[in-house]
């Protein structure tokens, strides 16, 4: 399986690259915004593309997704301003969801944030929250996926991030209590994710926790056995 990873040179998505060797049966091809990111890509022996997803067209990400079988959309704004917000966790999602329609590249794992919907858009607003433009803009990115695509999407909703050593052990369900989770780990969840077809048109939270990743992602399958809180 070849994999286009959008936002590749973000934290989450660099400890996707490197844990790459644990999962041979997955290659990677890697958007970058600039040539000077390459460097580390090539270290790992990765395919590297240089698209930014604001000022790149449709056909452009599509074209780059000609030979791949899956996305990751793992981008996003990192708290560099409302305009930035919409142009890359909503408007750029939505672009890089179209180019993979285009392309004919059925599967794409959405990375998200911890919670979204109404409920608790509403709570962010009413506590104004300084992450409530950023729940808006991923809650209807995750949306628009779901529900005006034909994609095979996943949509996971990391914990609190954090650059902790990884546990290799999560929680996870339709809702679990909010708690960490290390960026590292995130990059297996995504992995295991990309090679567990149960995972497919679900949607999950997750944290640390004590069940292993590759095992939680099996129990999808299952109705969501393994870890999960209501």
């Amino acid at each position: 399986m070849k994999v286009l990873v959008v936002g590749a040179n973000g934290k989450v998505a660099k400890h996707l690259a490197e844990n790459l060797k644990d999962y041979p049966e997955i290659q990677e091809k890697a958007v970058i915004r600039k040539e000077e990111q390459q460097g580390f890509f090539k270290q790992l022996g990765i395919e590297t593309v240089i698209l930014d997803i604001v000022h790149n067209s449709i056909e452009e990400f599509a074209a780059a997704m000609s030979d791949v079988d899956a996305v990751v959309f793992s981008a996003g704004a990192g708290g560099s301003g409302l305009d930035k917000t919409i142009m890359i966790d909503l408007d750029g999602a939505v672009k890089v969801m179209t180019a993979a329609e285009k392309a004919a590249v059925k599967r794409f794992i959405m990375v998200s944030t911890f919670r979204a919907g109404r409920e608790e858009i509403s709570r962010q607003i009413k506590e104004d929250s300084p992450l409530k433009i950023y729940t808006i803009a991923k809650n209807y990115a995750d949306e628009w996926l779901k529900t005006r695509t034909d994609l095979d999407w996943t949509v996971i909703h990391p914990g609190i991030l954090t650059d902790q050593a990884s546990t290799g052990k999560i929680n996870l369900g339709r809702h679990v209590e909010i708690g960490n989770i290390s960026r590292e780990d995130v990059a297996k969840v995504i992995l295991e994710t990309l090679r567990n077809d149960s995972s497919i048109r679900k949607e999950f939270e997750f944290v640390m926790g004590n069940i292993p990743i590759s095992e939680a992602v099996k129990s999808l399958k299952d109705g969501y056995a393994k870890g999960e809180e209501n």
